[in-house]
């Protein structure tokens, strides 16, 4: 409830040069007053000013930390309300005693989420902005903070209501037509505009699904499948991507028999590399797990890393999977050019005969074609560039789902205008589309999905 006072340590737990304890709600400015002692006299502290003392126990007067305080008056805070931070030291003890003292003065433990949560329902954000926090957090990648910070100051949000309020000015207009039909200019002009209407707000819609996929990317990373049979190199191409030895590489085949996730920043994406176990008929129970969590983990990529040995002869297998995986993103790599006579040459020859996909000959052993693998994944995934674009981009699931939903009701108003339909009619694909697009900004937003989204944040923010 709004009106209660919440509080939550709002740094990460551990130890640390500084702990920040933070209150927000109608009784953060008295909590904050009744808990510290100034270090010289204080008859009002003001907004915004840090000021120097101790967190003292009110029932002895005993000191308990010493600290910084800072006073925030609404409306000009994160959460539109009083906020109070006490800058502790960075420690277990002093965190805990403080945040102690705070909840017996009658302020109510955080949920997760919760700060940014008030901010949402005061109007200071909406909740595309306020899935934006949670992905700065998360960021990885200079271009996944850039992406977030975009949204956070409405990039989205702006777009999305460029879309929504003309429809939204238009299904009052054509539900005036429903309630007053004596009145056919308004109807009449309803129709003529909702034509044009549509079919700009359709192709805005489409432009923006169409930067889902690559907003993702960006924001979560591409999910890479290292693929191949066993001894072909898998395991050494892992370790010759993130710079170091991290997965075990022997001479005997089928080493790998588990899945082994690592992540890397290529040229400023994040890339999940999951090395897989050599996918061939085995015998070995534990090896037969390992090839079935490859072919999941092969179903699951984003991009796949296909490696062939080139010193020994293609098989059909090989053949066969290279078909199969015709639809997902894949890069071709032959290792061990070092061990073929005329190794780029031969390396070409091969590459011919098998399905027409990007190849990198390689030779890991003596490190050659990594910089060219590098240059093709970004290639093949971003076109080559990775910039941060200066127009709306979709990242979420959620953001895409609402999006095609509001593109199909925008097709079917389209298709009942060419039929002739009624209003009423009308009305029920353009009120579709409105609260399709009031989702993603939070207007029309069910209060359990809101719910869940603050969920998925951490307690504190």
């Amino acid at each position: 409830m709004l009106e209660e006072t919440i509080v939550a340590v709002a740094t990460p737990p551990g130890e640390g040069g500084i702990g920040i304890v933070r209150i927000s709600g109608s009784t953060a400015y008295f909590i904050g007053l009744s808990l510290f002692r100034f270090s010289r006299q204080v008859v009002k502290p003001k907004s915004h000013r840090l000021y120097y003392g101790h967190v003292v126990n009110p029932a002895d007067g005993c000191a308990v930390d010493e600290a910084l305080i800072a006073f925030m008056r609404a409306p000009h805070t994160y959460t539109r309300e009083d906020v109070v931070e006490i800058n502790c030291h960075g420690g277990i003890m002093p965190l805990a005693k403080t945040l102690e003292l705070v909840l017996a003065a009658g302020a109510h433990l955080a949920q997760p989420g919760e700060f940014t949560k008030r901010a949402f329902l005061n109007g200071r954000i909406d909740l595309a902005q306020a899935e934006a926090v949670i992905q700065i957090i998360r960021a990885k990648t200079e271009q996944a903070m850039e992406l977030s910070l975009a949204q956070l100051q409405g990039r989205l949000s702006k777009q999305v209501k460029v879309v929504r309020q003309p429809l939204l000015k238009l299904l009052s207009h054509l539900e005036a037509a429903m309630d007053f039909p004596e009145h056919h200019d308004v109807e009449d002009l309803t129709l003529a505009e909702l034509r044009g209407a549509t079919t700009r707000a359709l192709a805005e819609t489409e432009a923006l699904l169409q930067t889902a996929d690559q907003g993702r990317i960006m924001r979560e990373g591409v999910r890479t499948a290292i693929i191949g049979r066993p001894n072909v190199g898998k395991s050494s191409l892992l370790n010759a991507l993130l710079r170091e030895q991290r997965a075990i590489v022997t001479a005997v085949p089928g080493t790998t028999r588990d899945i082994l996730e690592e992540s890397i920043n290529l040229g400023g994406v994040a890339l999940t590399m999951v090395d897989t176990a050599g996918i061939r008929e085995t015998a070995d129970e534990a090896e037969k797990i390992g090839v079935e969590r490859a072919k999941r983990a092969l179903r699951n990529a984003d991009l796949i890393l296909y490696v062939l040995d080139l010193s020994v002869e293609v098989d059909t297998e090989d053949r066969e999977i290279l078909k199969s995986i015709q639809e997902k993103p894949c890069i071709l790599i032959g290792n061990k050019i070092d061990l073929i006579t005329d190794g780029l040459a031969s390396a070409s020859e091969i590459a011919s005969e098998l399905p027409p996909l990007p190849f990198v000959p390689m030779s890991l052993l003596e490190g050659q074609g990594l910089e060219l693998l590098e240059q093709t994944i970004i290639s093949l995934i971003f076109q080559g560039s990775v910039k941060v674009p200066q127009s709306a981009m979709v990242t979420t699931a959620r953001h895409k789902d609402a999006l095609k939903r509001t593109s199909l009701a925008l097709e079917e108003l389209l298709a009942a205008l060419a039929a002739g339909c009624a209003p009423d009619l009308l009305a029920i694909d353009l009120y579709a589309a409105v609260e399709a697009l009031g989702e993603i900004t939070g207007e029309t937003v069910a209060a359990d999905l809101a719910e869940e989204i603050f969920r998925n944040f951490c307690i504190g923010k």
